[in-house]
């Protein structure tokens, strides 16, 4: 093969995303503690940043946003978990409603698209990164060898 049909060759590709064959299924769940209070005990978070996220996201076949009434993390408020059926559950604590909130949006965006909702650091928002509490493995996860579901 010489130059020119390299590079005619070249010309023909086409940029294909690889098929994800174990992208979550089902509704992903974004669990928000509503109450969730500040370090000083007396100003409750949670709600502010529930009606935000279930803002920002709005109804949708695909991603359910519910309140839940502690997430046990109370020295990181706000926290807010983010799971599916068959993914990854990732829990995040420190979140303040704004900056939060947009971070959440992205990331659910990124979970819905990534194998098991593997999201990769690199798309994670810099506060998911700095909030990360837990990332639990699906339930379907191998206990004998690790490897990924089947």
């Amino acid at each position: 093969m010489d130059r020119k049909d390299a590079d005619r060759e070249s010309d023909d590709l086409t940029l294909v995303e690889p098929s994800r064959a174990n992208v979550p299924d089902g509704p992903t769940v974004v669990s928000v503690c509503v109450t969730c209070k500040i370090a000083d005990g007396g100003t409750v978070v949670g709600p502010d940043m529930f009606e935000s996220v279930r803002a920002a996201i709005g109804p949708s076949d695909h991603v359910l946003v519910r309140p839940v009434q502690c997430l046990s993390v109370c020295k990181r408020p706000a926290t807010v978990a983010v799971t599916s059926a068959d993914g990854y559950t990732f829990l995040f604590g420190d979140l303040q409603t704004e900056s939060g909130t947009a971070a959440l949006v992205s990331f659910v965006k990124s979970y819905r698209k990534s194998d098991y909702g593997l999201v990769p650091w690199r798309e994670r928002a810099e506060v998911l990164r700095k909030g990360m509490v837990a990332r639990v493995p699906p339930i379907r996860w191998s206990p004998d060898d690790g490897s990924a579901p089947k």
